[in-house]
């Protein structure tokens, strides 16, 4: 029974929709709210896993100190009807958040970050959407063989969202697929400046955007 939801009482299982279900639960959330709770990010979650396709925004290696009006551009261009964009480190400073113009951000630290991003962020985030594991995490050390050292330590996930090489990827290994939207601003190892894209619905199809 798609969409059908059951839940204990005294006779025994009621079957619910997803939309009582989700009626009930915010009934709940006021009372939560009263506790110091707040549990609406829960519930646009559930909406996202079970009604749409879901379009993340993906960026890396930002390497900026401060608010960029070129970067918003880019970020207002490409982003504009995203879910929630995903940053695999390397900011390098808070500020550069204001970019992103509202939209939720999950992002990890990278080596180059200062001590704020670090305090901040972690290191790596484990996330689940529409029933796919996520692993989003800069990496580290050489770029050479990068992923392999990332699988190694992380294991039971679909895909790997990472950065740290300046070079984007988008290919699956194993049923896993590595997705590196490149450096935004690359300003050391390449010319090319790049971002990403990641679509999930029944599969997660990913795309590179040269900028």
């Amino acid at each position: 029974m798609a969409g059908i939801i059951p839940i204990h009482s005294i006779q025994g299982i009621i079957p619910l929709t997803l939309q009582t279900s989700l009626r009930l639960f915010s009934a709940c959330v006021i009372k939560l709210k009263a506790c110091n709770f707040y549990a609406m990010p829960l519930i646009n979650n559930i909406l996202i896993m079970e009604e749409k396709k879901v379009k993340i925004g993906v960026v890396s290696d930002t390497h900026l100190t401060d608010y960029d009006e070129k970067m918003r551009r880019c970020v207002t261009e490409h982003f504009g009807d995203v879910d929630m964009i995903l940053h695999a480190g390397d900011l390098v400073d808070l500020r550069v958040l204001g970019i992103f113009q509202g939209k939720e951000v999950r992002a990890v630290a990278g080596n180059m970050d200062n001590i704020y991003v670090k305090n901040k962020f972690p290191e790596h985030l484990r996330f689940e959407i529409k029933g796919f594991k996520f692993l989003l995490i800069h990496g580290w050390g050489s770029p050479s063989g990068i992923e392999e050292k990332i699988s190694a330590g992380f294991k039971n996930v679909d895909c790997i969202v990472y950065g740290h090489t300046h070079k984007p990827s988008n290919h699956k290994k194993d049923n896993v697929l590595f997705f590196n939207p490149g450096s935004a601003v690359d300003r050391y190892i390449g010319s090319s400046r790049t971002i990403g894209i990641l679509e999930i619905d029944k599969d997660i199809q990913g795309r590179i955007i040269n900028i």
